[in-house]
């Protein structure tokens, strides 16, 4: 893919990635060839930011969890009440990086 292409993608989109593995992505994005552009800008990304809002204000009853896919602590947490609170705060200060990890590992399957 064009590097201008890339350079632009990852400009963009670089706040739903870890910080470390944003390299990594920019060195597949050029060798993925230029007509899978238009399927990669339409992946949809989960945003770490609206989910920790979430996270914060609906975690005790999992629904932060439920929107990344991980339906058995969103239960969990729903029966429980987050566990009396505990996971709910525990998840404030790790859910942003669950959420980046998902979106990369859904780019890698695509890539």
């Amino acid at each position: 893919m064009d590097t201008q292409k890339v350079d632009m993608y990852i400009l963009s989109n670089s706040k739903y990635f870890p910080a470390e593995k944003v390299p990594y992505i920019r060195e597949k994005l050029l060798a993925l060839p230029d007509d899978k552009y238009i399927l990669l800008t339409s992946l949809e990304m989960k945003d770490p930011t609206t989910i920790l809002l979430i996270s914060i204000f609906l975690g005790t009853l999992g629904i932060d969890r439920f929107m990344i896919g991980d339906t058995g602590m969103g239960v969990l947490k729903l029966l429980t009440g987050g566990c009396c609170g505990i996971l709910a705060i525990v998840d404030w200060f790790t859910i942003s990086g669950k959420t980046k990890e998902l979106n990369f590992n859904k780019i890698m399957s695509f890539i």
